[in-house]
């Protein structure tokens, strides 16, 4: 079986990356391109491709993309909920997504995600191989991880986290952070290793997991065990000593025909962003960085959506290529359909403005076009290109509901005799109509 990796090498040009150069505008033999150089994904497991899957490539030279993530908890939902959280995030314009359930029936769930999505899903098979053992991740060993894996490949998952780069030798790195190890994967296998006292069985597993990822053709996202959970442990040596680690395992992975990814902090403050992105460029020869956040300050759980979308914006803008959402319930609690929504719409404006930021042809016409509905008044057409078009008519429609008020020169917030953009208009005409004069030297002329 042949990857979208493997394809490009050879110098070929897949239906699939056609398809992604038509989604993206670019040229095909670029996509070939970035493909091969290992600088984008497709993340197309052959399964979902045989369904409803529209191929989708995530790459610096790409637009910026965003995942959601969904999924069970022991306490809370069901396949009926996380299927809504599915069409929710799709709407909005999640462009990958990813189920982390750890509860019941995580089978079925997968399942029904599966057949509905066009977009790509992602998961992280530690946590359903951990269910099957009862919660005891003691008993586990690289066979059982290696069968989970393979089973989700044959259920269809286009990409899949795994914290291969946690090494023995990197948890004492970690005993004096403020947060300790806040990955969920990152912290079993740390716990494994130090019940075993042996070196990570997916690091020394990766070479057998590559074969199942190639036969798929299911996407590596190397998952970060390590991230800073808190601004205090940002860039410290933990989370690079992992970063080196994930370099040489996205060299193997490539070697082995494998497409790679590489998952990214956590939570950094402001000033350490680019660095942060430079680095993971040059440790993994540009392999597509894929970022949580980052969080940028750490003080307002509740609204951790905004804390992260503005560390987003910056890794967009200095070259992350995907960003994975934070809800307004991150540290908190399970998101809702209303949480996941939140997420998707700050990640989408985190994720545009980046692009924006970037100069790629084309990606303001949207934002000119807005600004030009605005300054005519026309407020359907403002509704029309905004990114949640029932929320801009809500908050217009709470003061002025009537259809009149659509046509009208004003909102409700400046009111008719106060609106720049109306007394802007009124310049204007004067000036047409030969009102307005020219002041020279001496005056008025």
């Amino acid at each position: 079986m042949t990857t979208q990796l493997l394809a490009a090498r050879s110098g070929d040009i897949t239906s699939e990356m056609e398809f992604v150069a038509k989604r993206e505008n670019l040229a095909p033999e670029l996509i070939r391109d970035e493909v091969a150089a290992g600088r984008m994904v497709i993340p197309a497991n052959t399964v979902h491709l045989a369904g409803r899957l529209e191929p989708m490539c995530i790459g610096v030279a790409a637009t910026c993309k965003i995942n959601a993530n969904i999924g069970n908890s022991a306490v809370t939902s069901d396949a009926a909920e996380e299927l809504q959280k599915l069409h929710t995030s799709v709407h909005f314009g999640a462009d990958t997504v990813m189920d982390l359930s750890t509860g019941k029936d995580i089978d079925n769930i997968r399942k029904v995600l599966i057949d509905a999505s066009p977009v790509p899903i992602g998961t992280v098979p530690i946590y359903q191989m951990l269910e099957e053992l009862g919660g005891n991740i003691e008993d586990m060993n690289a066979q059982h991880f290696l069968d989970m894996v393979e089973h989700q490949a044959k259920q269809g998952v286009d990409y899949m986290t795994v914290h291969c780069g946690v090494l023995l030798e990197h948890l004492h790195l970690s005993t004096n952070r403020v947060t300790g190890i806040v990955s969920r994967g990152g912290s079993l296998i740390a716990k494994w290793m130090m019940a075993h006292r042996k070196q990570n069985p997916l690091y020394t597993a990766f070479d057998d997991l590559c074969d199942i990822m190639r036969e798929y053709d299911v996407t590596w996202s190397l998952g970060d065990g390590l991230r800073p959970g808190s601004i205090a442990d940002a860039s410290d040596e933990a989370q690079f000593a992992e970063l080196d680690v994930l370099g040489e395992l996205t060299r193997r992975g490539q070697e082995n025909g494998t497409q790679v990814m590489v998952e990214g902090p956590g939570h950094i403050p402001m000033d350490q962003i680019q660095m942060n992105m430079e680095k993971q460029a040059e440790v993994c020869n540009g392999a597509p960085f894929y970022v949580l956040g980052p969080l940028v300050t750490d003080i307002a759980p509740g609204y951790d959506h905004i804390t992260s979308g503005i560390g987003a914006a910056l890794a967009g803008w200095h070259g992350a290529a995907m960003l994975c959402y934070v809800t307004p319930k991150e540290h908190l609690g399970l998101p809702n359909n209303e949480d996941v929504k939140q997420g998707v719409i700050a990640y989408k404006i985190a994720a545009h403005a980046a692009d924006v930021a970037r100069h790629r042809p084309g990606v303001q016409d949207r934002d000119d076009a807005l600004s030009r509905a605005r300054f005519a008044f026309d407020w359907n057409e403002q509704f029309r290109l905004s990114l949640d078009p029932e929320t801009a008519k809500a908050y217009h429609d709470e003061t002025l509901p009537q259809d009149t008020f659509k046509s009208a020169h004003f909102c409700s917030m400046c009111g008719p005799k106060y609106c720049s953009m109306k007394i802007t208009e009124d310049i204007r005409k004067m000036a047409d109509e030969g009102e307005l004069v020219e002041l020279g030297a001496d005056g008025p002329t």
